[in-house]
């Protein structure tokens, strides 16, 4: 047996061992289950809010349609669509300082043993 055969071997047989958990990847665990709720709010609200707001520009601008009836259709989805992107900021800060706030005992014990003050 040479030797890539010995380190393709190791390799498999470590896909196949007990993960170690170790309490850095734990901590980063705990940081982006801290944080991922408000950055998947935050995306998806800026998704459709943009959406709405282009299907606002598309009326207005007579690419679905021509006439008064239109104009009007466009310019309140686009009202619709500027107010969904600027409330999503706010609800974003509203939303990481809750998750923060729900995980920061154990993020902040859990940082405290990895620098050794305890």
């Amino acid at each position: 047996m040479n030797d890539l055969d010995k380190v393709y071997a190791e390799s498999v047989a470590k896909d196949y061992m007990p993960k170690e958990t170790n309490k850095v990847r734990q901590l980063k665990k705990l940081d982006e289950r801290a944080k991922l709720p408000a950055f998947i709010t935050a995306m998806t609200l800026g998704v459709i809010g943009t959406l709405i707001f282009g299907t606002g520009m598309c009326f207005g601008l007579g690419v679905f349609g021509t006439g008064a009836i239109f104009m009007v259709i466009g310019v309140l989805l686009g009202i619709v669509g500027a107010a969904v992107c600027i409330i999503n900021y706010p609800l974003y800060n509203k939303l990481l300082k809750k998750g923060k706030e729900k995980y920061a005992f154990e993020i902040l014990e859990l940082a405290k043993e990895i620098a050794g003050e305890v």
